[in-house]
C-alpha cells in the first residue's frame, strides 16, 4: 500500500452538497430546487453571457497570469493600488496560499468555531496547531479569541458574514479586536457574502487596511455576483503580503473565461443592487413566516439562514428532499440541531416554509 503523507491523514475530505440531478434520480423527482451551497437563484448578470459568447475563440489561448485587465478594473472600483491584489480559483484558493505560506509545524492558527471548514482543512494540510473558539450566540468571540493569541500564533481568521450563521461583527467590535492583535499576527478577514450585507455598522474594510498592515480581506465572484461555475475570487491585503503569496500561486490558476466574465460582472453594479434587494425582501418574508411558526433561527446579514430544529439532521434533511429541496444539513457544517438555507426567489422561500409548516403539523401531532 502506498504511504501517505502522515500530515494529511487526518485532513478531512470536504463533502459537497446532493447535486439537482443525483436527487432527481435518487428520489424519483421532476422538480428540485437546490438551496444548499448559497447560491445566487437569480444567477449571473446576462451580460456576462454575451461576453463569454464574444471570448470563445480564446480558448485555445492561456489566460493573463496577471489578471492585469481585471485587476486594474478592480482596484479602480475600490480605490486601491493594483499590487494588493491576488487572484484566486475561488478564494477557497487564497485560503491555501495563505495556510501554505504563513503556516507550518510551530504555528498556531485561530478561528471560530464553527466556521468555513477549509480554513480548519488547510491548516491542517501544513500541520499547524489549530485553536478553535467557539461561537457566542452564533457571533466570534473576538474577546476570547484576542486571549488565545500567543508568541506562536500565526494568523487569525474571521468569516464576516459568518458561515454557517450569517451574523456579523461590527467595524467597531474589528478596531478594538485589531489594538490587541501584535503586528506579526495576520488577521484575515473572510467577506465572501460581503455585498449582501445591510447593517450599517458593517467594517469599512477599506480604510482599515491603510492603518493596519497585518490586515487582508478575501472576497469572491461566486456570491452575489453568480459566478460560482467559474470559480474566481481575490484577496486584498498590502504589497508586501501579496508579494508573499504570489510565490505560491500557479502560473495561470484564474482562467480567461472566469478573469473576462468577472471584469462584465463588476461593471453589472445595478444587477448587483438587484440581487442585494430581492435578497433582502425575500429573506424578510422568509423569517417572518418562520416567526409566525415558532421556529428559531440566527440573524442573518448573508444570503442564507442558520435554522433552528429539534430533529435528527439526517431526518430534516431528507424530509426535505422528499420534497424536491435540498437543504445543508447542520452536522455537515459543525452545528447539529440546525440546517442552513439558501434565500431563493419568494416561490422557492413558500415551498421551504410549506415543508416547515408540515413538519411543525407532523411533530405537534406526534406530542399529543
Amino acid at each position: 500500500m502506498i504511504r501517505i503523507n502522515e500530515v494529511y491523514k487526518n485532513v478531512p475530505v470536504y463533502q459537497p452538497g446532493k447535486s439537482i440531478e443525483e436527487v432527481k434520480r435518487e428520489f424519483g423527482l421532476q422538480k428540485v430546487i437546490k438551496l444548499a451551497s448559497n447560491e445566487n437563484p437569480f444567477g449571473a448578470s446576462k451580460k456576462v453571457a454575451g461576453r463569454i459568447l464574444k471570448e470563445l475563440g480564446m480558448l485555445s489561448t492561456y489566460p493573463d497570469g496577471a489578471a492585469r485587465k481585471l485587476r486594474s478594473q478592480l482596484a479602480s472600483f475600490y480605490g486601491i493600488a493594483e499590487q494588493q491584489l491576488i487572484f484566486g480559483n475561488g478564494s477557497d484558493e487564497i485560503v491555501q496560499f495563505l495556510s501554505r505560506v504563513y503556516l507550518n509545524t510551530n504555528t498556531e492558527v485561530i478561528m471560530a468555531a464553527p466556521t468555513f471548514p477549509m480554513y480548519k482543512a488547510n491548516a491542517m494540510m501544513e500541520g499547524a496547531i489549530i485553536i478553535e473558539v467557539p461561537l457566542t450566540d452564533g457571533k466570534h468571540d473576538l474577546e476570547a479569541m484576542a486571549k488565545k493569541i500567543t508568541e506562536k500564533t500565526a494568523m487569525v481568521w474571521i468569516c464576516n458574514p459568518n458561515n454557517p450563521t450569517g451574523t456579523i461583527i461590527t467595524e467597531d467590535e474589528l478596531k478594538q479586536f485589531l489594538t490587541k492583535v501584535p503586528e506579526n499576527v495576520l488577521v484575515i478577514l473572510d467577506e465572501a457574502y460581503a455585498e449582501y450585507v445591510t447593517a450599517k455598522d458593517f467594517p469599512n474594510i477599506f480604510q482599515l487596511l491603510e492603518k493596519h498592515p497585518n490586515l487582508m480581506v478575501l472576497r469572491t465572484f461566486s456570491k452575489i455576483y453568480g459566478l460560482a461555475g467559474l470559480r474566481i475570487g481575490y484577496g486584498i491585503a498590502n504589497e508586501e503580503i501579496i508579494a508573499d503569496l504570489h510565490k505560491v500561486k500557479e502560473p495561470f490558476n484564474a482562467n480567461y473565461l472566469a478573469q473576462v466574465s468577472a471584469e462584465e460582472a463588476l461593471l453589472d453594479q445595478e444587477y448587483v443592487h438587484f440581487c442585494k434587494e430581492e435578497n433582502q425582501k425575500n429573506m424578510e418574508y422568509f423569517l417572518s413566516g418562520l416567526q409566525s411558526l415558532h421556529i428559531a433561527y440566527y440573524p442573518s446579514q448573508a444570503n442564507f439562514v442558520l435554522v433552528k430544529h429539534h430533529l435528527e439532521d439526517s431526518q430534516l434533511f431528507n424530509r426535505f428532499i422528499q420534497e424536491g429541496i435540498i437543504i445543508r444539513p447542520g452536522d455537515k457544517l459543525g452545528s447539529p440541531g440546525t440546517f442552513r438555507v439558501t434565500i431563493g426567489t419568494i416561490e422557492q422561500m413558500k415551498q421551504v416554509l410549506d415543508v416547515l409548516k408540515k413538519i411543525v403539523e407532523t411533530e405537534t401531532l406526534q406530542a399529543h
